[in-house]
């Protein structure tokens, strides 16, 4: 029986889909088609088809998330890869691939992103069989998409002569992104498909084809598991891994191997560049408008409305894209939907927070939101999720108050503990140690009001903690 192994990508930022994706909770992790989110109906996707739990490949600070969302959904992983650095996918899927041939020198891998919609989950399933049976020898298959029209934004595929397994083809060429004229053209010839970006190959082909093209990326992948170790729930490889050249698998092995193989198939994909493109696949109005949140329309059109915390009204207004979250609103045309990451990256030149957190910033044992903050004092909401602890810690420049607003606390402070119930409170000094944990079966939610001179989550010294974060002064809440 053939080991078939899921290896899902899932450190990317999204930047697209800003405000609502950002760094530290990336669009994998939200929930915009059906009822989990991105990550979770790519690791559910595969059903029966899989042999074994996925090898998920993401970074540091998203590495609670998809423990999390792994277990909220029932996923039992095969080990979570935590990359020093992002590396782009052919690094990446090298880590994969060396943990997967541990286990079994004839693994085959089905490399899927973690931000993909498919809305055909069987048609897919369907496809990864006869894609395994197209691998059995040297082959390494991509999965073409076949093109609803002329997309200016996706690379193309172009299948040539048959394999010798039905519907599967050799690739002749990859193409980059076209102009529309040439989009056009590939679209018309029947012979083209966009590039999903999605792989099945066995393990050891990968690695040998990329021994034999980017032999850095190889050996850098190499040595960092062989230096790699666990910790926790997680498998981090050594900092070697850095210095792998920043290549995609497409560039390092797809390109350039004579064993590349094309399935084409029609399994409603979409890779949600975009708010546009989010548009296109939500359930609309009888305007054209996807609507998400407190929305209302007057004589609107065919625009993507989206509203996380308050009122959006549209008069007038056709083929526009407007989003609104706690702290910020994007307002573009759906035509220039697509060009938000230009926007982002200028944000970052000008080191703002907002491409890299949301308001509620989550932590392996809960969250906290920022609901005020100003000159010397700041307010928070935390969540601390059932038999869950912050660490133990100390501040520099703040002082704390803490008030129970719903379930039951242990506040550890200095020497003392404290059992807090609903509307009680406690202090906590500059300078204190302190804990927060929640003992009981319910959610424990706190309001927190810091007064200090100095409020940033640097200012944070870390005694201990249950989730294997270092010791010391921290740039992390709890």
């Amino acid at each position: 029986m053939t080991n078939i192994v899921p290896v899902v990508l899932a450190g990317g930022s999204g930047t697209r889909l800003w405000p609502l994706s950002r760094k530290l909770y990336p669009k994998q992790f939200h929930t915009l088609i059906g009822d989990m989110s991105l990550l979770q109906a790519t690791l559910t996707r595969l059903g029966d088809v899989a042999t074994t739990g996925p090898i998920i490949v993401t970074g540091d600070d998203t590495r609670f998330l998809v423990a999390e969302q792994c277990r909220e959904c029932g996923v039992d992983w095969h080990s979570i890869i935590l990359e020093p650095e992002a590396r782009n996918t052919a690094p990446a899927i090298a880590l994969a691939a060396q943990l997967a041939l541990a286990d079994d020198p004839d693994a085959v891998l089905v490399v899927l992103s973690s931000d993909h919609v498919i809305a055909d989950a069987q048609g897919l399933a369907t496809a990864v069989r006869t894609a395994v049976e197209a691998v059995a020898g040297d082959g390494l298959l991509t999965f073409g998409i076949d093109p609803e029209f002329a997309n200016t934004q996706f690379g193309y595929i172009e299948r040539g002569a048959d394999s010798a397994t039905p519907g599967v083809g050799k690739v002749a060429a990859f193409h980059e992104k076209p102009n529309a004229d040439k989009a056009a053209e590939f679209v018309a010839s029947g012979r083209h498909s966009w590039n999903s970006g999605m792989f099945v190959f066995k393990a050891s082909t990968y690695l040998a084809e990329l021994q034999k093209f980017e032999p850095e990326i190889y050996s850098a992948a190499v040595t960092a598991v062989a230096e790699g170790q666990a910790d926790l729930d997680f498998f981090r490889p050594s900092t070697a891994f850095n210095s792998a050249p920043d290549v995609s698998i497409d560039y390092a092995v797809m390109e350039r191997t004579d064993n590349a193989l094309v399935l084409p198939v029609d399994i409603g994909w979409s890779d949600i560049g975009s708010w546009s493109a989010l548009r296109d696949i939500m359930d609309k109005d009888e305007h054209g408008n996807a609507i998400v949140g407190d929305v209302l329309t007057h004589d609107t059109k065919n625009s993507m409305l989206f509203s996380q915390s308050r009122l959006i009204a549209a008069v007038g207004v056709e083929d526009v894209v407007a989003i609104e979250t706690p702290d910020a609103i994007l307002i573009s045309s759906r035509e220039r939907a697509k060009d938000v990451g230009a926007l982002v990256k200028r944000m970052r030149a000008m080191e703002r927070a907002e491409p890299e957190t949301h308001t509620e910033v989550y932590r392996p044992w809960g969250s906290y939101e920022t609901i005020e903050l100003a000159d010397r004092y700041q307010v928070k909401r935390i969540r601390v999720k059932q038999g869950a602890s912050l660490s133990l810690q100390m501040h520099h420049h703040r002082a704390e108050h803490w008030i129970v607003v719903t379930g039951t606390a242990i506040v550890q402070r200095n020497d003392e503990e404290m059992v807090l119930s609903e509307n009680e409170s406690v202090y906590i000094p500059l300078g204190a140690t302190h804990r927060l944990s929640n003992p009981g079966k319910l959610p424990l939610e706190m309001i927190e009001v810091q007064v200090g001179s100095y409020l940033g989550e640097d200012d944070i010294v870390r005694f201990e903690d249950n989730y294997g974060r270092t010791p010391g002064k921290s740039e992390n809440n709890g």
